[in-house]
């Protein structure tokens, strides 16, 4: 990759690839760019909002740049991918999503905490599958832990017959 601005995380910027299909229906490259992280107002991480779909299954005949949908942390009926710089020593609240998320640590590690307290480290190369359980994100090491996270709505996880509910961050 070319010199770019850092993220505000520190780490290098992300490069995104598009591909789609051209008038004959053959494969082609539609967009590429390079892009920092921004910091989240709470300041413990950095966030980059790589791709969205409206739906699940995702329909790979609409042209809208997933990156321009509006999306929280999740997307009602649909999936994200986002590149998610926790800060070292900063943590995240604890929170609950409707979701099934696939979190791949890319650089550093991440302690993550149920809410039991039970907790797992997780290093560069892991890949925690979080299954709509309370939990949070804790950087205990002295360098950013960078993680591809992708999360794909899923409906709520039910207890003795009573959906949990979601609690997500502010």
């Amino acid at each position: 990759m070319p010199d770019q601005i850092l993220s505000d995380s520190g780490l290098p910027p992300i490069q995104r690839v598009v591909t789609g299909h051209d008038a004959n229906g053959r494969a082609i490259f539609k967009s590429e760019d390079i892009t920092p992280t921004k910091m989240i107002p709470s300041g413990d991480a950095s966030f980059l909002l790589i791709w969205t779909t409206a739906t699940v299954p995702a329909d790979n005949n609409d042209e809208t740049d997933g990156r321009h949908r509006e999306a929280g942390l999740t997307l009602e009926g649909g999936s994200v991918i986002r590149i998610v710089d926790m800060l070292p020593g900063k943590e995240s609240p604890m929170h609950r999503t409707n979701s099934i998320d696939y979190g791949i640590v890319l650089e550093g590690e991440v302690e993550l905490e149920l809410d039991d307290g039970a907790k797992r480290t997780i290093g560069k190369g892991g890949i925690i599958i979080q299954r709509g359980t309370n939990h949070l994100w804790r950087n205990t090491t002295d360098k950013v832990c960078r993680i591809a996270f992708v999360l794909i709505e899923a409906p709520a996880y039910t207890h003795n017959g009573q959906p949990l509910p979601e609690d997500k961050p502010r």
